[in-house]
């Protein structure tokens, strides 16, 4: 007799997709954020099988902090190109020319924490009522405090005592004038699942995802690469190493890991061995015990 029993994966696919639907049933102009990262590409593939085959029916927002991986903006817009996308680009530079952003100084000034600032001038402007993310609760502790559906108010700020319970499944999506949600149809997966679920549906990835040769310097303990935003401390110089991202944000705060897993098995394996997270080589988690939690009550993804 033929099983119909759910793997894990399917069982996290399904979840996934049901949050999809449930946010375009309930909300006016959902979009989703999207980094080209791993998470972020994850969320899209699950929202086109959500729709298919009407086309995703919301657009991406990239908030582009100026100082992103090159390979991550040529995948943004092969992907937009290759499944007829909509994008919107909010731009940090932008908000920095207005005012309402201030440069940080600095060796590496990271642009990391002004992302706040142009995701929510971004939502504001095209007047989105629920943004999806690609958060998953095993990243780190602010994030495990998460719902999926998670309330945000006027400001645009998270108060993780203020987040509404979700029995059985039922999502509340009310909300006042001004006020928003994130929304987190992965928050149950972890970096296993993420890249197993990849590996099973053959997802296309950017290349700095795969080990590769690079320039890099190593600082506090993190390899940071070549960049014109990074300034050479003394003593300090560029090797050209064997390595490959984990996670993807900033080329002045994203660390790089020794690697040469070279493919979707290679990777798999070296997670599995692994003891430190995925966002333990992120230099703007390290600014204070509680930097995450601290940007998201600003705001932040």
């Amino acid at each position: 007799m033929q099983s119909h029993t759910l793997t894990h994966l399917k069982q996290l696919e399904s979840e996934a997709i049901y949050v999809f639907r449930e946010v375009v049933a309930q909300f006016e102009r959902p979009a989703m954020l999207f980094s080209g990262g791993k998470d972020s590409i994850v969320m899209l593939h699950l929202a086109r099988k959500a729709f298919w085959p009407d086309k995703v029916p919301f657009p991406l927002i990239h908030v582009d902090t100026g100082h992103n991986f090159p390979e991550a903006i040529d995948y943004r817009d092969w992907l937009v190109e290759e499944y007829d996308l909509d994008l919107i680009v909010g731009s940090v530079q932008g908000s920095i020319d207005k005012g309402t952003a201030v440069e940080e100084r600095g060796v590496n000034p990271s642009r990391n924490g002004l992302q706040a600032i142009t995701l929510l001038e971004t939502l504001e402007e095209y007047k989105v009522d629920a943004a999806f993310g690609g958060g998953r609760r095993d990243e780190e502790k602010a994030r495990a405090k998460e719902r999926f559906f998670s309330h945000r108010d006027e400001f645009g700020q998270w108060n993780p005592k203020n987040q509404r319970p979700e029995l059985w499944t039922l999502y509340n999506g009310h909300y006042n004038e001004d006020e928003h949600f994130r929304i987190f149809p992965i928050s149950n997966w972890t970096e296993m699942d993420v890249w197993q679920y990849i590996a099973l549906e053959k997802i296309a990835l950017p290349s700095i995802y795969f080990a590769h040769k690079r320039p890099v310097v190593e600082r506090n303990g993190i390899l940071l690469a070549e960049s014109p935003w990074n300034t050479l401390l003394k003593d300090e110089k560029y090797e050209e190493r064997l390595i490959r991202y984990r996670t993807l944000g900033d080329m002045t705060c994203t660390g790089a890991v020794l690697s040469d897993a070279d493919d979707l098995a290679g990777i798999i394996q070296e997670v599995a061995s692994s003891r430190t997270t995925e966002r333990g080589n992120r230099s703007d988690d390290k600014r204070s015990e509680a930097a995450m939690e601290e940007r998201k009550l600003q705001g932040y993804f």
